[in-house]
C-alpha cells in the first residue's frame, strides 16, 4: 500500500517514516510538498482535514495529513493551531523565543504544557482521524539540538530534559505524533 503524507515539512516526514516503518513494513510513504491549501480551521482536525482531502483529491491515492502544535494551559491552550505561526513567520527560533517571553513571569510549576498532533487519513474509504497529546512543560530556557519547533523548550512529564535533548529514538517512541500515528498504523494493519 502507498500512502501519500500531505506535507513539505521534512522534518516530521523523516519522522513519521521511520515511525511507520516500525509498524508497518509493506507500506511505502511518498510526501506531497505541491501548493498547500490555505489552512482555514479552527482546530488541529479541521486543518488535518483539509490537507489530507487536498492531497486525496489531487493524487487519488490514499492520503494522511498532521495538524500539530504546543498547547499551554496558562495561555488558555495558545499557540494551538498557531504554533508554526506563533511569532508572525514560519521561524522556529523566533516563535520558541516569542513563548518563552511569554511566560517569563509565569513560575516553573504553572507551566504545564502539552504537544497536541491530530493525523486525518482520507482515502475511497472514507476519513477517519487520530489523536494523540504529549504532556509536559515548558522550559525557563531552550536547550537541546535535537528535534525542531518547540522541541527546545519542551520538557516531556517525567523528564529533566527537553524534547530536544533526548535521542530520537526516544522521542519518536512517545511524541504526540509517535502517539497519533500508531493509531493510524494499527487501524491500517486491521484493513
Amino acid at each position: 500500500m502507498e500512502l501519500i503524507f500531505a506535507t513539505g515539512n521534512q522534518h516530521k516526514a523523516n519522522e513519521v517514516q521511520q515511525i511507520l516503518q516500525q509498524r508497518l513494513p509493506g507500506v511505502t510513504v511518498g510526501t506531497y510538498d505541491g501548493e498547500s491549501p490555505a489552512e482555514t480551521g479552527t482546530s488541529f482536525l479541521e486543518n488535518a482535514l483539509i490537507k489530507a482531502r487536498n492531497v486525496h483529491q489531487l493524487t487519488g491515492k490514499p492520503a494522511f495529513a498532521d495538524d500539530s502544535g504546543i498547547s499551554v494551559e496558562v495561555m488558555g491552550g495558545a499557540p494551538g493551531i498557531f504554533s508554526a505561526i506563533w511569532s508572525g513567520t514560519r521561524d522556529d527560533e523566533t516563535n520558541r523565543n516569542l513563548l518563552l517571553a511569554q511566560l517569563q513571569d509565569i513560575s516553573v510549576e504553572h507551566r504545564q504544557a502539552s504537544f497536541v498532533c491530530t493525523v486525518a487519513f482520507v482515502s475511497d474509504g472514507g476519513e477517519v482521524s487520530f489523536t494523540g497529546v504529549w504532556p509536559g512543560a515548558i522550559a525557563l530556557e531552550a536547550r537541546g539540538d535535537g528535534g525542531f519547533g518547540y522541541d527546545p523548550v519542551f520538557i516531556p512529564e517525567g523528564f529533566e530534559v527537553t524534547a530536544a535533548e533526548l535521542p530520537a529514538e526516544v522521542k519518536n517512541s512517545m511524541s504526540h505524533r509517535f502517539l497519533a500515528i500508531t493509531q493510524m498504523a494499527d487501524y491500517l494493519s486491521q484493513l
